[in-house]
């Protein structure tokens, strides 16, 4: 079945991702493709709308991403955000000015014009502004549509030829409306239907899968991450025992974790699930190791021997499944024929197995999308609304030397970490949370005795993809609790502190 389809072409803003996936949210199957697309590119890819984005170029920088003016012409309609806005204004013979003062953050605006765009959305409300340059001359047959108090042209359009502009970033939470103006765009100017949902993608998909794998031999890698277990379930729904799935443990994940994957895939789903326990394998190789990068490459290497002996004994297969999602294929810039994602971020996994194809069923999909075929698929939540957790696991939540001192100890104050965040009613509000063993050893006092143990530091963020990050802000009661907990219960930990870093100047990891 063919969805219908909305292009988000990127000019480079920094909420370009987020667009496309306000664009799904609402029903509508979109891709964010470059800026560059020609006309008859567009033309194959028959969208019913077309959303120019943001970008941090003036229009009338030589150097700035330009349009072909063919493309307003195509009776597509088009929605400009930010410098999409002011991208059509010029490209159609309007004005662009630089503003005498930049509008950055909360802007109440209001409409002076009923539109399309405006249905359900009250004459006055608030929206994200982050722009120097604004419209100040509509084009020949728009019209001002909304303003603010120091931008006249917030919104313009014209009903006609089906083209609107929007000043202000209606894709982010700030912008009280803007989710429903994105939807009037989508449903009131371009027609759609809504026909984009995960329920419609799984029964596709395990169709499209059972056609391709029909009868062959299938070999997934699986990490107990939120991507390769998806992809592994869905995989499994269609080809069933064809399916033999490897999960290297390396004794790095977290308290569970290891016995979860076991126990929902292998006992619970009844799959073909080889687990092949290197825990003491993993530890050796990283004694006496503590710079970051040759520890990730230590884990990396190893972690592609265990594999490539668990798939010697299995032998030669026809596909081999791989957990690449949305964001992967638009990052790496590459064709998607030519993107392979390597497994728990290590370069050379497809080398060592003898396959013919690689299988990618989750790459149309961004981390929520997965989340929901995954609830779908009836994988349990706390398998589905797992935190991101890096390919090295807490081997590089360990500052310096990993020890199985420092490992047991990290993971029984992440443990009690993330379950009081549960408890709190956090989980779902908060991005990433996790613990980390400092290399700073400090004094602490333990019943009658003097301690000497290092510093457990506790890092909660809020994001939307990860790229930028700010720290969440835990109500003091439930810090207190998550703190007295883990100096009573756990060993070796005598002082919590907690990281209130964003991203940036920080990462969200440590190492």
């Amino acid at each position: 079945m063919q969805h219908q389809r909305v292009l988000v072409l990127d000019f480079g803003g920094q909420y370009n991702q987020l667009i496309a996936r306000r664009v799904r949210d609402l029903g509508v199957y979109c891709d964010l493709k470059s800026c560059d697309m020609t006309v008859e590119a567009i033309r194959a890819y028959d969208p019913i709308g077309i959303i120019f984005t943001g970008g941090p170029n003036s229009v009338y920088d030589p150097a700035a991403p330009q349009i072909d003016g063919e493309i307003l012409a195509l009776g597509i309609p088009v929605l400009g955000i930010c410098y999409g806005c002011q991208l059509i204004a010029h490209t159609l013979g309007g004005r662009v000015e630089r503003a005498a003062q930049s509008e950055y953050g909360k802007r109440e605006f209001s409409f002076v014009k009923a539109s399309p765009l405006s249905e359900g959305i009250p004459a006055a409300s608030v929206c994200w502004m982050s722009h120097t340059d604004h419209v100040t001359e509509v084009p020949q047959g728009f019209a001002v549509l909304a303003s603010t108090e120091s931008c006249p042209v917030t919104v313009y359009g014209s009903a006609e030829r089906r083209i609107y502009g929007v000043q202000f970033h209606p894709e982010v939470v700030h912008s009280e409306y803007g989710n429903k103006l994105l939807e009037n765009f989508l449903y009131q100017v371009c027609g759609a239907k809504g026909d984009w949902t995960m329920k419609n993608f799984v029964a596709e998909q395990v169709a499209a899968l059972k056609e391709k794998l029909g009868g062959k031999r299938v070999l997934c890698a699986m990490s107990g991450g939120v991507d390769s277990a998806v992809a592994a379930a869905l995989v499994h729904r269609a080809a069933g025992d064809n399916l033999t799935c490897v999960f290297v443990d390396h004794g790095l994940l977290r308290k569970g974790e290891s016995e979860e994957v076991m126990t929902v895939f292998k006992e619970g789903l009844g799959m073909n699930l080889v687990r092949a326990d290197a825990g003491e394998r993993f530890l050796t190789k990283l004694e006496g190791v503590s710079e970051p990068e040759q520890k990730r490459k230590i884990i990396g290497a190893e972690f592609i021997k265990v594999f490539e002996a668990e798939a010697k004994k299995i032998g030669a297969v026809d596909f081999l499944v791989q957990g690449t999602i949305y964001p992967d294929v638009i990052e790496s810039g590459k064709d998607k024929s030519a993107v392979i994602k390597s497994h728990h971020n290590v370069g050379g996994l497809p080398s060592v197995v003898d396959f013919k194809e690689i299988v990618e069923p989750l790459r149309d999909l961004f981390k929520d999308e997965v989340r929901r075929v995954g609830t779908e698929l009836g994988l349990p939540e706390s398998v589905v609304q797992r935190q991101p957790f890096p390919g090295p696991g807490l081997a590089i939540r360990i500052m310096g030397e990993v020890t199985r001192e420092k490992l047991a100890t990290l993971r029984e104050a992440d443990f009690i970490f993330r379950e009081e965040i549960a408890k709190a009613g956090l989980n779902r509000e908060i991005w990433q949370y996790f613990a980390v063993i400092t290399n700073s050893k400090t004094v602490g006092v333990q019943g009658d005795f003097r301690t000497y143990e290092n510093v457990i530091a506790l890092r909660a963020v809020t994001s939307v993809d990860a790229m930028t990050a700010d720290w969440a802000r835990i109500p003091f009661d439930v810090l207190e609790r998550i703190s007295t907990r883990i100096t009573n219960e756990v060993p070796h930990a005598n002082r919590i502190v907690y990281d209130i870093t964003s991203k940036p100047p920080a990462t969200i990891e440590w190492e």
